[in-house]
């Protein structure tokens, strides 16, 4: 599991980025849950020199990666593009999970606060759904709204993108709790935050 990415002097550490390797030379990679790649990796013992090859990805134009091995961690260092890069990577048996990953499922609405969009009254039929496949589903006093969304890849930031044009797109920064979770309206002059808690099924 990547623990730490720097570039020169600054942090830019993917959110819960893993690499998985096996004994017959074949590597996969992944974010979360959600594995984007797979190819091959060589590791040469004299130089400890580390390639690695993803078969369903671009052409690598860097040099291998120097490789410090310690007990349950190694770190990679090489230049991209004239800046240093060191990787810190820590031995895991399972895999972390993205603030994606953290937030797929059903929640109901808790508490709100601001007037926005939508979810401006409390009741007990309002909530919103995320989907593995991006797609999220609400209930608000605007009725059902349905569309897709993203999770930023190093922060927990939400984007909305409802279907249609009645509704247009917004960012939210998300504050998890324990089987809650918050948003909070980003860009906007007042503040506006939607607590939600976990649930097992649709209200009736």
């Amino acid at each position: 599991m990547v623990k730490t990415v720097k570039a020169g002097k600054d942090v830019v550490t993917p959110n819960a980025r893993w690499t998985r390797f096996h004994a017959d030379f074949t590597q996969e990679s992944g974010n979360g849950r959600f594995q984007h790649s797979n190819g091959t990796w060589d590791f040469n013992p004299d130089t400890k020199e580390l390639s690695i090859v993803n078969t369903n990805g671009l052409d690598d134009p860097n040099a291998p990666f120097k490789v410090q091995l310690l007990d349950d961690s190694m770190v990679w260092e090489r230049t991209e593009e004239g800046m240093d890069i060191k990787i810190i990577l820590e031995r895991s048996t399972e895999l972390p999970e993205t603030y994606g990953d953290k937030i797929l499922g059903l929640w109901a609405l808790e508490s709100a606060k601001g007037e926005g969009k939508y979810f401006n009254e409390i009741n007990q039929n309002h909530y919103i759904y995320f989907g593995w496949d991006r797609r999220f589903r609400l209930s608000s006093e605007k009725g059902r709204v349905m569309g897709v969304y993203n999770v930023h890849g190093h922060k927990p930031e939400l984007e909305l993108i409802p279907y249609g044009d009645q509704l247009e797109r917004d960012f939210w920064r998300i504050e998890y709790g324990e089987n809650s979770i918050t948003l909070k309206l980003l860009n906007s002059e007042q503040e506006i935050e939607r607590t939600f808690k976990r649930i097992r099924k649709l209200p009736e």
